[in-house]
């Protein structure tokens, strides 16, 4: 049985009921007289006004939430083999030190989890034709900051907002000057990362204003939902992939009178998620593999899966915009002093997380081009180049995080929109 998180209103009005009642209401209080003994009267201080977000999206999430307490995602119990996990004492009580843990804290996840639900439901009303994607990222991105309450490498954004168009299927942002506007004949990935603490929620979903390809959006959001419900504790990531392409290559897309098959896009994959770190280094391939790797206990995985009209393979091509330093990066020597500048800039303000061009143009880094290439030739930071099928096809992507508990899992980014 699956339950779906609670309402965003439910759960501040639970937590304004919660104060009311910590705050105690009695006021005016009638004392009591004569031998009959009149009962106390108490009156009640009007309920608090629920706290609610606004459009564009400004209100901190700790204002809705000021008990610290965020909702649960979506909560799969574990089948098979893993069934027993759901009643374990043994299990229930490892939960309970992880949930204890600051370190681990399922707080820090489903916060950063309830900010994208509430950043990407606004934005899927405010996006439309007509808008350039730098005022679709801006948004976002805007939102994003504001709702998490960002606070350096504590809390806010995961990763650049992807913004891939049509053959284009992922790692597109644009860069300053780029005058890309949104056509209704488009298909957009809207691929959105929020982190708190270092615990980065990964989620993704596509757009388009014209029918032609909702059948290709159909496959891709069913080929992620099958990831989902098939992803747990000891699943061989081979076996996964394969259960993804099954349901993905089922369906197919009629364009102009010619019948096109989905392609599941083979050199794509979702990935583990670690602390600070996108890319945890498992990798859940769109197709059946030999991949004996096993999912295990405690770990965050990215379930994001892409589909396509066209030859089912991307290669790298455009201008970059995604880069991130590099974890176990080489310490060699920076012969230019702009690139060790630089560094300590990207060091200060995002860590090992994913950045873009944009966000470096706003950290107040000017003319850094050189410095910026110079450090991925040292191999110590990484470049992402948009990934693209062949023209004239188009490509669609969804994607959840998903939590391995002890004794369930918790698909953190699901909301009620997909």
């Amino acid at each position: 049985m699956i339950s779906r998180p609670k309402d965003t209103e439910d759960l501040v009005e639970e937590n304004t009921h919660h104060e009311e009642e910590e705050d105690g209401e009695e006021e005016g209080i009638t004392e009591v007289s004569g031998a009959g003994g009149k009962k106390k009267k108490k009156k009640k201080k009007p309920k608090k006004k629920k706290v609610e977000q606004s459009d564009p999206p400004r209100v901190g999430l700790s204002k809705m939430f000021p008990n610290g307490v965020y909702p649960e995602g979506e909560i799969q119990p574990y089948k098979d083999d893993n069934a027993w996990r759901t009643t374990s004492e043994e299990m229930r009580y490892n939960e309970r030190l992880a949930n204890e843990d600051p370190e681990i804290t399922y707080q820090s996840i489903r916060r950063a989890a309830e900010v994208h639900r509430q950043v990407r439901q606004r934005a899927r009303q405010y996006i439309r034709p007509g808008m350039s994607l730098t005022e679709v990222a801006d948004y976002i991105e805007d939102g994003t900051r504001a709702v998490v309450e960002d606070n350096g490498l504590e809390a806010g954004i995961g990763f650049p907002t992807g913004l891939s168009l049509n053959n284009c299927a992922a790692h597109f942002n644009p860069n300053a000057g780029d005058t890309t506007v949104l056509k209704s004949s488009d298909m957009l990935k809207v691929d959105i990362g929020v982190q708190v603490k270092g615990r980065i929620c990964d989620s993704a979903f596509t757009m388009s204003w014209e029918p032609t390809y909702d059948k290709l959006i159909e496959a891709v959001k069913a080929a992620t939902d099958t990831g989902v419900r098939e992803a747990g504790i000891d699943v061989r990531l081979g076996e996964l992939g394969g259960a993804i392409q099954e349901t993905m290559e089922s369906y197919e897309v009629e364009v102009g009178g010619k019948v096109y098959p989905v392609k599941a896009i083979e050199n794509l994959s979702g990935h583990s998620i670690g602390l600070y770190q996108i890319h945890g280094g498992k990798s859940v391939l769109l197709v059946k593999n030999d991949d004996q790797t096993k999912m295990e206990e405690g770990e965050y995985f990215a379930i994001e899966t892409f589909g396509s009209t066209g030859r089912g393979r991307v290669v790298e091509s455009g201008d970059v915009s995604h880069y991130a330093k590099i974890i176990d990066a080489p310490h060699v020597p920076l012969r230019l002093t702009t690139a060790k500048s630089l560094l300590k800039s990207i060091t200060k303000n995002f860590g090992t997380l994913p950045f873009c061009r944009r966000y470096l143009d706003r950290a107040g880094e000017s003319k850094y081009l050189l410095a910026l290439n110079h450090l991925v030739q040292q191999g110590i930071v990484q470049d992402y180049p948009p990934l693209c099928d062949a023209r004239g096809a188009m490509t669609a992507q969804f994607e959840h995080t998903i939590l391995l508990r002890p004794t369930v899992k918790e698909v953190v980014s699901r909301g009620d929109d997909y």
